[in-house]
């Protein structure tokens, strides 16, 4: 069901060429621009084809409607968020458990607040462009992640607690939600990275623990 779902919002086909590579890259900045600046309501394809400085023909070779377009933006900013926190979990490899959920939490944190502007206008728009699929399937990259590194910490002495990663994700990425959505300041962001932090160590230290 959630393949048949993304199918329904991808692009009509992927570029090729280097040329069309940055065709398709101008007409997914701006994109972000034109909902930033007009919101999704009054985002069209015209509208982007403009921005970009293309012709609406081109836009529909890669694009065929504008909710292909914000599914195409909302699906590289997921992936992107996934990577910083797959790079984080390779690089905390065998470290101490404390340090590599750290590591974790800030990488999350930083890829979403690095342009706090897109990730809220994102969020508002993700329903109606297969967002809750393609939440689904980042995240269970990242779990398997996640997975994978828990198992070389020096403190776990059993196989990681799938459902404890989990709980952990859903407790990062709604305590992210709720700040990016409140629209709060820069000391906001930066406690939250901090006690989302405390907030995580604590309760993967504790379900170690019980797991052991």
């Amino acid at each position: 069901m959630a393949s048949g779902t993304l199918a329904a919002f991808e692009p009509r086909k992927t570029p090729v060429q280097a040329r069309a590579t940055v065709t398709v890259q101008a007409i997914s900045e701006a994109t972000i621009q034109v909902l930033l600046r007009h919101g999704a309501e009054s985002l069209t394809t015209t509208r982007v084809a403009h921005r970009a400085g293309v012709s609406v023909g081109t836009l529909y070779q890669y694009f065929p409607n504008k909710q292909s377009l914000l599914f195409s933006v909302l699906e590289r900013h997921l992936e992107k968020v996934t990577e910083e926190v797959e790079d984080a979990c390779r690089r905390a490899r065998y470290k101490p458990l404390t340090e590599m959920i750290k590591e974790v939490v800030e990488a999350f944190v930083d890829a979403k607040t690095v342009r706090a502007d897109i990730s809220a206008a994102l969020y508002k728009i993700a329903p109606d462009v297969g967002g809750i699929a393609l939440v689904k399937r980042e995240a269970q990259r990242m779990r398997k992640g996640i997975f994978r590194l828990l198992e070389s910490a020096p403190e776990c002495k059993a196989s990681p607690d799938e459902f404890a990663i989990q709980i952990m994700l859903a407790a990062m990425s709604g305590a992210m939600r709720l700040v990016l959505e409140g629209g709060d300041s820069t000391t906001a962001m930066r406690k939250l990275r901090e006690q989302l932090v405390l907030l995580c160590q604590a309760y993967m230290a504790a379900t170690t623990n019980q797991h052991a």
